[in-house]
């Protein structure tokens, strides 16, 4: 799973800096999903171990770190929706589209991380 995990992060610091450079650099909050992703590849390296127990704890951040960044871009899209739709103008889209693409990477990758570590779990029991 730490290798999947690399996979992820490289996406989302991709997203970042598409998201970044495609607002014209303008707004240094499209980087926030390259700093989830630095964090999660950060870890996720770290968790190539033959060490179990570093693994476990490596992992266990990093799905920690995802979620939080799950709640967080579907709690900014729902927001910016809603304030828009609140003013009567068009949300900005490609905010919207950077959050949403933010939470669906990161939900993705939580839902792996719970589906490998019920796995492993019922591994260990067999």
């Amino acid at each position: 799973m730490a290798k999947v995990t690399l996979v992820f992060a490289v996406l989302l610091i991709a997203l970042g800096l598409a998201g970044f450079f495609g607002t014209g650099s303008a707004h240094p909050t499209a980087l926030i999903p390259a700093w989830i992703g630095l964090a999660l590849g950060l870890f996720g390296a770290l968790a190539i171990s033959p060490d179990e127990k570093r693994r476990k704890l490596f992992m266990h951040i990093n799905v920690t770190i995802a979620l939080l960044g799950f709640l967080g871009g579907a709690g900014s899209a729902v927001g910016g929706y809603h304030r828009a739709a609140l003013k009567n103008i068009p949300p900005d889209p490609v905010a919207l589209a950077s959050q949403l693409a933010l939470a669906l990477l990161l939900l993705i990758y939580v839902l792996l991380c719970v589906r490998s570590f019920i796995v492993a779990r019922l591994d260990g029991k067999v």
